[in-house]
């Protein structure tokens, strides 16, 4: 996990803690997270870029989309500082439009989901004929 500097430098912008505050509900598509705040793509990259760069985020492409999640916030002060924010952030003014906006695009079905990850077909190696035993 980060340290407390760059973990706090990285939450002390509104859009990147209104970003959390959504992914603290579930990864999202950053169409989705573009969308809900209302700001254009090449905004909402540059904050995910510097949150993904502090270790809080993680990012997984799946064709064209790349879905964003948080990673494991595993020390006692990373713990806090995300029950915080999913605590005050969903009460506060500011941040609950965001989170009305995510639940009515889910329930719309409107919403990316991110797709489980695939697991990989393993394949029995292809016998050629020179390497098939003799009968």
């Amino acid at each position: 996990m980060t340290s407390p500097p760059l973990l706090f430098r990285a939450l002390a912008d509104r859009t990147r803690l209104r970003i959390v505050n959504l992914l603290a509900r579930g990864s999202l598509c950053v169409c989705d997270i573009q969308r809900i705040l209302e700001q254009p793509q090449s905004s909402v990259s540059r904050h995910l870029a510097l949150l993904k760069s502090a270790g809080l985020i993680r990012d997984r492409r799946d064709g064209m989309r790349t879905f964003y999640a948080l990673t494991s916030w595993d020390t006692p002060l990373a713990r806090g500082v995300l029950a915080a924010i999913r605590g005050h952030l969903a009460v506060e003014g500011d941040y609950l439009p965001d989170l009305k906006e995510l639940t009515a695009l889910r329930a719309r079905g409107e919403c990316h989901e991110e797709p489980k990850a695939r697991a990989v077909a393993r394949r029995s190696p292809r016998r050629h004929p020179e390497n098939r035993p003799e009968a």
